[in-house]
């Protein structure tokens, strides 16, 4: 299955700027490429989202990146966050209802769609796998994995800034440079990527935001 690419509009100038647009083939894609087993590149770490890819994460394509820490950041994931106030939650809900309807995604994935238009697959691959490891199985009070006792399905919440929960985009992807005592980690760079060795070297704002 080809690769999503951000729509010719994204950054363009009609009654506003339309620097956000919602990107619906993303789903369907990190589906049928990292959550089905019969993929090459199938990758059993996320297989916790395979069910949340039907509403539960959306993703989203920005204009551009934005820096923060004189760092260019091209990927964010995040939990959505209402603010309490009432006119400020209305205005937040119906924006999102209009991207994706009145099913609203708890978790939203965002791109920079510059950089996605120009990078390699290898890249565009990583990049993804990064923002999908911010989501992680949440664990129970014995340290398994929760499951909603309505639906069945795994329980969701976002991963803090913990370089051991990334090791899988190292081992798949590579990385020029390793800082770090955990022996998997160390292991996972020193050795060849599984998938294709890329360029790490932009900012995860999802990361930075939990490492200031």
């Amino acid at each position: 299955m080809n690769r999503p690419y951000p729509p010719s509009d994204l950054g363009k100038f009609d009654a506003y700027p339309v620097n956000i647009m919602p990107a619906y083939d993303m789903p369907l894609w990190v589906k049928r490429t990292f959550l089905e087993t019969e993929s090459k590149v199938f990758n059993n770490d996320h297989y916790h989202l395979y069910d949340a890819m039907e509403g539960t994460i959306g993703f989203l394509w920005a204009n551009g990146s934005f820096t923060k820490q004189m760092r260019s950041v091209i990927g964010q994931a995040e939990q959505i966050m209402f603010r309490v106030g009432g006119f400020q939650r209305m205005r937040q809900e119906q924006q999102l209802m209009e991207w994706f309807g009145v099913n609203i995604p708890a978790f939203i994935i965002t791109l920079d769609g510059q950089y996605c238009s120009g990078c390699s697959d290898a890249e565009f691959m990583a990049l993804v796998e990064h923002e999908l490891y911010h989501i992680g199985h949440v664990l129970d009070e014995f340290g398994a994995p929760a499951f909603n006792r309505d639906t069945g399905l795994p329980k969701l919440g976002m991963r803090g800034h913990d370089v051991e929960e990334f090791v899988g985009v190292v081992e798949r992807y590579g990385t020029g440079s390793a800082d770090g005592s955990l022996s998997r980690l160390v292991k996972a760079a020193n050795s060849k990527p599984t998938v294709s060795k890329v360029d790490m070297s932009h900012a995860c704002g999802t990361c930075m935001l939990k490492a200031a």
